[in-house]
């Protein structure tokens, strides 16, 4: 799972920390999941002022961005609660994704990187990067 901060690192950023991660994505080694809801956030942050600058910079409207994001994720239908709640509300999706999955949650949200140890318990590794050199 990649919340929302990884996702504009990989597309729209060009963070160098997140290479590892747009290499295994457009390659296919690493299946991203994601849910419409997340994909609605990332629309939205888009047309944030502090993001469209940085949109400009390197040539890209949202549409491409969302294009992308289309293609490099796999839509799932969003899953029950998790047993663990997250303190910002707008980042439970990924952490109810990321436990019904089993799968690695990428995030700098202070709120989810909190819940490492009590996701790690449900299998859930939570990493700021990828790979994620402790795993």
């Amino acid at each position: 799972m990649l919340d929302t901060n990884i996702v504009l690192d990989v597309l729209v950023f060009d963070d160098a920390a997140a290479q590892p991660l747009r290499d295994a994505l457009a390659a296919g080694t690493l299946r991203w999941l994601t849910t419409a809801a997340m994909r609605d956030e990332l629309q939205r942050v888009l047309g944030y002022p502090q993001i469209l600058p940085r949109l400009a910079h390197r040539a890209l409207s949202a549409a491409d961005v969302l294009r992308r994001f289309d293609s490099l994720a796999r839509r799932v239908e969003p899953p029950g609660k998790a047993p663990v709640s997250c303190k910002d509300q707008d980042d439970q999706k990924f952490v109810d994704l990321a436990v019904a999955h089993r799968a690695v949650l990428l995030s700098k949200d202070g709120a989810v990187l909190a819940l490492r140890k009590r996701l790690a318990v449900l299998g859930v590794p939570v990493a700021t990067a990828w790979p994620d050199t402790r795993m």
